[in-house]
């Protein structure tokens, strides 16, 4: 026995996802990495799961030319049959939907039910990319020129580079592949260092597709790593396309803009939110705290788009709290793999510690610990949910967005206030406000309402659609992924005029004789 939980009888279906007790972290068609040898830890006991030998920077070089190969082979696929295969995609991951899900709470944290609906999501954003396959096009517009067509033409970028975060591990990956798949582009993946085999697994299912249908397996390329890979896909100027980067410090973002721009090169950057909950006196107090208790302590606080402040009428500030507190008590926590868990660790053990810093400038600034503030004594790394109450809307560590399960609750009296407050953080994500009152609906979806990019009512901040697109503004980046007209994110538009007559008339009647 190796000591691994990949060779206890128990965890044998990591072996049904292609894994084994030392895996190849690189794919360009062919599996390999000659990096660093790095062990997959499980959160919610702290054991090796198996080893992944991850890429190199001399593999990433390898894996572009491969990636920047295949897209010449890609890019002459129709869209619609680039659809079809983007759809056997789906078809193959939702054949290994417990699995792979299984996976992810065992390797990420999450409970099984979200573990599963993340693949879930990804299947239905394959689906998406499939009906998009057909419909993606240009604009025709009025010529002022006799003879003469205006049209708008969109062709892909080439390679899309991704880097996504330990937190989505699957559904992220799967908004931008399969968007930008059908699209015409390839795509080169570098995961999160901390959830490799999630990403090996992902790929072998979509190796057995590719290799099906006879298309290049560099269209979908592989390079797990660490921050120097992210670096090579920042800075290469063999990266054409896109470079999508998911759940990283505001700080590092700014960097990695400003490098991505030195090269004139795109990006779409995801990089969190300080997310609110505005409840008005009026609201449904039931769906408030169902629905906060899912938006503050689902995921173990690690969703990019969890609650991080609860804005609350004065009205109803106390009825609120003293409900959700007893939910709080009530969240069944333990091993994400079991039934009926809500409530699983945190990811990793620097988790934990931001949220034990946080709990301590809460208190050296006069918050009240209304339950939680814990670390459990377990194996793995658990804390338990937390709600603070007693500080100001401005209170420094309230303008800070810890990843991790602790939510602030701050009264209100008016609500044209409570609308400043949730705008005055630097990020710019999602929102929710709980009403019946339609005037007050309609004022928060408007110019004067919420600046989030993702703007809810009576829901909680977290659990989008993939219909819509999916992204914030100011400090959140500003990109959009997944539904609505993100498409667009992955290809360039070329304005076109073509003379059809045997004249050559001069936009806005210039005369050149």
């Amino acid at each position: 026995m190796s000591g691994m939980l990949i060779d206890d009888p128990k965890y044998a279906w990591l072996k049904d996802l292609g894994l084994s007790a030392t895996n190849h972290g690189v794919y360009t068609g062919v599996w390999g990495g000659s990096g660093e040898e790095t062990t997959s830890y499980c959160p919610a006991n702290s054991q090796p799961i198996a080893k992944v030998i991850q890429g190199s920077p001399a593999d990433y070089e390898k894996a572009i030319t491969a990636t920047k190969e295949a897209w010449n082979t890609w890019v002459e696929v129709p869209g619609p049959q680039r659809g079809e295969i983007v759809r056997q995609m789906g078809e193959a991951l939702r054949a290994k939907k417990n699995l792979l899900g299984k996976l992810e709470s065992l390797e990420m944290g999450k409970i099984l039910p979200e573990g599963e609906g993340e693949v879930q999501e990804y299947i239905d954003i394959a689906d998406y990319a499939v009906g998009l396959s057909r419909m993606f096009a240009g604009h025709v517009y009025p010529s002022e020129r006799p003879g003469h067509m205006l049209m708008e033409n969109w062709n892909p970028l080439g390679v899309v580079g991704v880097i996504t975060a330990f937190n989505f591990p699957v559904a992220v990956y799967g908004w931008n592949s399969s968007i930008a798949l059908v699209c015409g582009n390839c795509v080169l993946w570098k995961g999160a260092p901390s959830t490799p085999l999630v990403s090996v697994a992902v790929t072998k299912i979509l190796e057995s597709v590719l290799k099906a249908n006879n298309i290049p397996g560099a269209v979908c390329s592989l390079v797990q790593g660490g921050a120097d890979i992210g670096l090579e896909q920042i800075e290469s100027e063999a990266l054409e396309g896109k470079l999508t980067i998911e759940e990283i410090k505001e700080a590092v973002g700014h960097k990695v803009s400003m490098m991505v721009q030195e090269r004139f090169g795109k990006f779409l950057l995801e990089l969190g939110g300080n997310n609110a909950i505005v409840v008005n006196e009026d609201a449904d107090i039931d769906m408030v705290v169902r629905s906060a208790l899912f938006a503050c302590a689902g995921t173990a606080g690690q969703r990019c788009t969890t609650t991080r402040r609860l804005i609350l009428h004065e009205k109803v500030h106390d009825q609120i709290i003293e409900r959700l507190v007893k939910a709080y008590k009530q969240l069944r926590i333990g091993d994400p793999l079991d039934d009926g868990t809500l409530y699983g660790p945190m990811h990793s053990q620097q988790g934990v510690d931001l949220y034990k810093k946080a709990l301590e400038e809460v208190k050296a600034q006069g918050g009240k610990i209304e339950c939680g503030g814990n670390v459990i004594d377990r194996p793995g790394n658990f804390v338990e949910p937390t709600i603070v109450t007693g500080l100001a809307h401005d209170a420094p560590i309230v303008h800070k967005e810890t990843f991790a399960p602790i939510v602030y609750a701050i009264k209100f009296k008016d609500l044209d206030d409570a609308f400043k407050w949730n705008n005055e953080v630097k990020q710019g994500l999602s929102s929710s406000l709980f009403t019946k009152d339609f005037s007050k609906l309609f004022k928060w979806i408007g110019p004067k309402g919420s600046d989030c990019g993702i703007v809810n009512v009576n829901i909680p901040t977290s659990g989008a659609e993939i219909g819509g697109a999916f992204g914030g503004e100011k400090h959140t980046g500003g990109g959009r992924e997944s539904g609505s007209d993100a498409w667009k994110q992955y290809m360039r538009r070329s304005t076109c005029t073509i003379n059809y007559s045997k004249e050559l008339p001069l936009a806005q009647g210039i005369k050149f004789e």
